[in-house]
This record gives C-alpha cells, structure tokens and sequence, in this order.
C-alpha cells in the first residue's frame, strides 16, 4: 500500500536517486516471483540492495590437487570426467554421481535430483573441467556436492576468485542474490561528496560509490568487519543523516518563538501538600531541571527519563501546574484510551485539589461529550487535557496551549510530536510555541539516546520512591512449567492477580498458538479467571481484557505483546516470562515492572528452554542481580549490540542498517558535531555541500526532515 508520505518522498525526491528507489524487478533477471524472495531478504527497491552487506566469502583461488584438498575447506580443482552414475529409478534418494580425477586421486561430485542432461551437457566424460565447492571425505572418499562452480579450463578467467556471501531467505540461491546485488552495486549514481573534504582526508575514506562497491566485493575475511574504512565510510553516512535530520527537526520545532513559562508555585505547592508522600531528591532535581527550563524563552524540548515506577507523571503534571499557573494550558498525550484513562483518574483528585480544572479526551468520547470538551478548551475553561491521539483532531483547538507532555513518547513518530505542539500556534498563544516533555519509561543508553533524539536535553530520574517493594526474581527451566502453574494457583486463590507473557517468535510473526495453548491450559485449571491480550486483537478488545484484569474480573491474563508500559494493576504481584532466553534485557526489565506496585511484594518467574546461550545465560543473570533499569539498558546493549536489540521496533529505537554503535560510537559523535556545525553555518542546506547533504538526506529517507527545511 503506497502512503501519502511515499507519495511525498517520490515527488520531491531529487532526479538523480530515481533509480535507486526503482523496484528490484527493474534489474535484469528479477521478475515477480525472485523479486519477492529479494524484497524477504533485503528490500523491494534497489537502494534496499545497497544496504545488504556481504555476512561472508567464497574464496576460490585455492587450487591445490585432488589428494592434497583438504576436508571443509573450498578448493577450486582441476580434473578429467570420467563416468557418470546416475540414480536408479526406483531409488531417487539415491544421488546422481559423477567420477573425476587428476593425477594425483579421485574427485567424485554428487548431486541430489541431479538431471541427467543437464550434467551430462556441463560435465562430459573425457573432458577437462574446472569444479570448486567444498571439499568432503566419505569412506576415505574425496567428494564435491552440489559445487558452487563448474567450468571449461578456458573460461577460468571469467570465475570470479572471491564472492560475497548474502543473508537470504527460503527459496532464494544465493547466485540469484549475488547478481542481483552486482546489478543494483553497477548502476548506483555517482553523488555529489556530502562530507567535509578536510574529514574525508582524514579517515582515508574514498567517495561513496567507491566505498559501496568495496564493502560489497570483500578480498579476504577482514574486509568483513565494521572498522573497514569501507564499511565505517558507509556508517558515517547513515549516521550523518540521521543527526542531520534530528537536527533539523529540532530546529523546525525552536523556529516559531517560545515564551518564558515561570509560574509561582501556588498550584505545584498545593498538590505536592496533598501528597501522601514527599518526592524524591531526583524527582525534585528532574522537576528543577524542567522549571529552569520552561523559564527560558526559547521553546523546551526535553526528555524525562525514569526506571518504571520511579514517579514521571508526578513530575510532569508538577510541571504542568507550573504553566497553568501562568495562565496557560497543558496536555497530556498518552497511546491507548486505557492509559488516558488511568492518568486521568490517578490525577483528577489532585488537579482539583490544586484548583485546575482536568479534561479527558479520547477516541471512545461519545460526539456529545467531545464537543463539550472541544468548546471548553477553546474557551480556556480547561487548564488541563488528558488524551489520545484524539489530540490530534482538526476540531481541537486550545485558547493557549503552554505546555505539551507526550507519555510513552516512542509510540509515536516525529511528525506526531510536533503536530500537537502546532496546535498552540494559533489562539491566543499569540504564535508562541509550547514547551515539549518527552517522557519515556524505556531506559535508553546514552548512544541511543542519541540517535533517537540528537542532542536533546536530558532529566532523569535515577531512584525509586520509598515503599516500592522489590521484586524477587527467579529463573525455572520450562520443564518445571506445572510447577510454576501450580504455584500460580494457591497465589490467585489468595486473591492475587498474575500476567502470563508468551513471546514473540520474531519481528512479523506473533506465536498466537502457544499463547492460545497456554490460555486454554490456564482456563481449564482456573475457569473464567483467565483472560488473553495480543497485538492482533482490535484495540477495543484489548483493552476490555486488560480492564477486566485491572477489575479484578479476571485473575490471569496471558500476553504475546509485551503487557502495555504504564499500565498500573497494584494488585498484580506476579509475571511469568515463558521462553525468557528470547527477550532483551530491556524487555524483561519492562515487563518485570508491572508487578510489585502496591504494598504486596512482588514476584518475576523466567522460564527458560535449555541449553541457554552464554547470551541468554548472561542476561538472565543480570535480570537476577539488579533492578537498576539503566544498568540493565547499558548491559543490553553490550550483549546483544544496537542492531539486534530485541523489540526494536516495539521501543521506538532506531535501526540502523550499515552502523554498528559499539563499533561506530566515535562516528557517532563526529555526526553529531558534524551536523551542528552544518545547520550553524548552513541552516537551509542551500551551498552546494548543502545540496549534496539534501540528496544524503532522501537517500536515507529521511524526508520527514526535508519537509520540515521547506516549511521553514
């Protein structure tokens, strides 16, 4: 389905990158059916082909003899046909074999479902033939199947000595992946040079076509690693645009005039009064940063981040009381109705004790009540609005929108971030630009939080309130599973509340099947006190089970996605994690911190299938050892490396194709600085470095970014 965005990036892309976006069924030899096995293992357009780096080589320039070859290596060998010994009718699992040799021993190739002409047209008794593949011993017998290459001695010029090994998918051969990756490598453009000449010096790197075609015809094994100047070459570029485009964003969202935002205290003292706890020192130093920072007038965008259950929202709301104070409006946008709703019912009390006057707006609001609250906020008789992406609707309009606090902010792209905060630029705000808190329970290390965001002020909160009882956590081999069920049991008959989390098999594909398995195993022990929660249920229905959850009405409720961020059930004591060894630390940190939130201690149960990788092994230790989320963020990212952080997408961290961050984090802070010092001297990317720092930008699709340089 083609998007307005594509259609956008399509229309204003420059002329010289049309090919590379050109579908893969554009090059020679891909028709329908491999260009859906290509798209699987690497894209559907030809700029998908640039990015998919070699994981490996076929070296065939050694050509010992036939009794020196040695076994599990590739040898390229030169030998005579003999005989061939085709499969019996009767017997097709029986291979089709062909005898060679030179004068040094014998070479026996196999074919399995080997047709008979078509071996006997490319090897034919009598003839010479060059054969390389790996090389097998059987019985004392040297052996060749199915090789990679076959060959007259006079074609040997035009076999090529090292080939590049692809990822690929069922059913694609990787000659059909290679050639396809040689095509889209030969016709790539020649580009205009976006890096600094001094820096491109420097580094010794060459020009970026040469540097793609180098990263894709590797010599040698090491010409696979992240430090060739090939392949950091390559890294820089991408994490050039991606600073680059954060950067312009970030210039986009301070271009329209902030106002200076210092209330009195007047509010903020009454609710903190009304607490029946004090805030901690790093929830009052997180507070601090923000206050000072809404006092400035240049527009804040800020990022508040806090370990699950440190006290975010209570930051925030201070923080919004501190713009009502100053007679503007706040908002509060959070990604399900079940989440608006908790919000607003856990911060009403204590906005009316405050004096402010609280809204809730959501998709469910009947047309009656969100015209009401349409009418009341563009009267300014609602200081605060609680919602979803409800907020975003053509009708809501503020009187004077000061303050935006986006909860669970990497549920949401960039463009969503800013389009409520345009919202302000007309009423009464006279044009001025509210201030933006990002907030996020997802402890991000300081390399992601980077890419993510650029260079973005950062508060966070590094301690947990008092009283928040710790979770124990424990890890059980999944053969002790009715064990596990069984404790469950005398747990819920005691009236606790338990989330059963199944997990994702990979990116695309939920296991359904287990977690339906597990619910109906779960229900026929514990009738009507098991409900089901999965990312392909409609939102609606989700979110009935996990109000049914939160009423109490069900005791367990299984998962295949991870359990909503946020959701607050005090009730629920336990989370039994099952195939523990395929979830990220982060991931497992995050769902660890749904239970233990009331005054009952709270219990973590990682089942896990054996043997355990030294991986799996090592964060599950982890897991065991602390509860410090950022500790755990960093680990994360040491064990399993930014690329293959699982739930990636689910975070809302970058991916990148080409950077590797614990290879590339130098490159990183040269982008970074890079960038800055681009848009300093530069800022509308008009001089000719700037034109070609546009086309790096759509190369990388980062369009998003160039619309924000027009619109400005």
């Amino acid at each position: 389905m083609v998007t307005l965005s594509d259609k956008l990036a399509t229309l204003m892309r420059p002329e010289i990158l049309f090919s590379s976006f050109a579908p893969v069924t554009s090059l020679t030899g891909i028709g329908p059916r491999l260009a859906k096995l290509v798209a699987k293992a690497a894209g559907p357009r030809i700029v998908d082909l640039y990015w998919h780096l070699p994981t490996g080589i076929i070296d065939r320039r050694f050509t010992p003899k036939v009794a020196a070859a040695p076994e599990g290596q590739i040898a390229t060998l030169t030998v005579k046909v003999e005989r061939h010994y085709p499969s019996p009718r009767h017997l097709k699992r029986v291979p089709y074999k062909i005898r060679c040799s030179d004068e040094t021993g014998v070479l026996t190739l196999i074919f399995f479902h080997g047709r008979p002409d078509h071996l006997e047209k490319l090897l034919p008794p009598g003839e010479v033939r060059l054969v390389s593949g790996k090389v097998e011993r059987y019985v004392g017998e040297t052996q060749i199947t199915h090789p990679d290459y076959i060959g007259a001695l006079e074609e040997s010029a035009s076999l090529i000595a090292v080939e590049p090994i692809y990822p690929l998918t069922t059913g694609l051969a990787p000659k059909v992946m290679r050639k396809a990756v040689a095509k889209a490598i030969d016709c790539a453009p020649g580009l205009n040079e976006w890096i600094d000449a001094a820096y491109l010096v420097q580094q010794r790197w060459e020009k970026w076509r040469d540097a793609l075609t180098a990263a894709h015809r590797p010599q040698a094994l090491g010409d696979l690693g992240p430090e060739t100047p090939a392949r950091q070459r390559l890294a820089f570029d991408e994490l050039l645009a991606n600073q680059l485009a954060l950067a312009l964003v970030r210039q986009s969202a301070r271009r329209s005039p902030g106002r200076a935002i210092a209330g009195d205290g007047r509010l903020r003292n009454r609710i903190l009064a009304a607490l029946p706890y004090r805030l901690t020192a790093a929830q009052l130093a997180a507070l601090n940063e923000i206050c000072a920072d809404m006092a400035t007038p240049e527009p804040m965008i800020r990022l508040l981040q806090g370990d699950v259950g440190s006290g975010k929202t209570i930051v925030a709301f201070a923080a919004m009381l501190n713009a009502v104070e100053c007679g503007g409006q706040a908002a509060l946008m959070v990604p399900t109705d079940l989440l608006a709703r908790q919000h607003f019912k856990n911060l009403a009390p204590l906005s009316a004790a405050a004096g402010a006057r609280t809204a809730l707006l959501t998709g469910r609001d009947g047309k009656k009540a969100r015209d009401e609250t349409f009418a009341a906020l563009a009267a300014g008789t609602i200081d605060i609005v609680i919602g979803t992406h409800a907020l975003f609707q053509d009708e809501v309009a503020f009187k004077d929108l000061a303050f935006v606090v986006i909860d669970e902010q990497h549920r949401f792209g960039v463009d969503q971030r800013l389009a409520l905060s345009t919202k302000a630029l007309s009423g009464d705000g006279g044009g001025l630009r509210p201030d933006l808190l990002l907030m996020t329970a997802t402890p991000i290390p300081r390399t992601l939080t980077l890419t993510t965001y650029g260079d973005i002020d950062v508060s966070r909160i590094t301690e947990m309130p008092p009283g928040r009882t710790p979770v124990e956590t424990r890890a059980v081999p999944i053969g002790r599973v009715d064990e596990v069920i069984a404790a469950v049991g005398r747990a819920i008959a005691k009236g606790a509340r338990a989330y059963w989390v199944c997990p994702l098999v990979d990116e695309a594909d939920l296991d359904l099947a287990a977690a339906a398995e597990r619910h109906k195993t779960l229900s026929a022990l514990f009738p009507g006190r098991v409900g089901l929660v999965h990312g392909q249920m409609k939102a609606d229905l989700r979110e009935s089970a996990m109000a049914a959850f939160m009423a109490g009405e069900t005791q367990i409720v299984v998962a295949t996605t991870v359990i909503e961020v946020g959701v607050d059930v005090p009730e629920a004591t336990i989370i039994v994690i099952e195939h523990a060894e395929r979830f990220g630390l982060a991931q497992l940190h995050q769902l660890r911190g749904r239970v233990g939130r009331g005054t009952e201690a709270g219990s973590c149960v990682l089942l896990y299938a054996t043997p355990l990788t030294e991986t799996a092994r090592a964060r599950i230790d982890i897991m065991r050892q602390t509860r410090d989320g950022f500790r755990i963020a960093e680990e994360d990212l040491r064990l399993r490396g930014s690329g293959e952080l699982l739930g990636t997408r689910q975070s809302g961290l970058p991916e990148f194709k080409l950077a590797n961050l614990e290879v590339h984090g130098e490159l990183l802070q040269a982008a970074r600085d890079d960038a800055r010092l681009i848009l300093e001297r530069d800022p509308t990317l008009s001089s000719e470095r700037g034109g070609a720092l546009r086309v790096l930008l759509y190369l990388f699709e980062r369009d998003a970014a160039i619309r924000n340089l027009r619109s400005g």
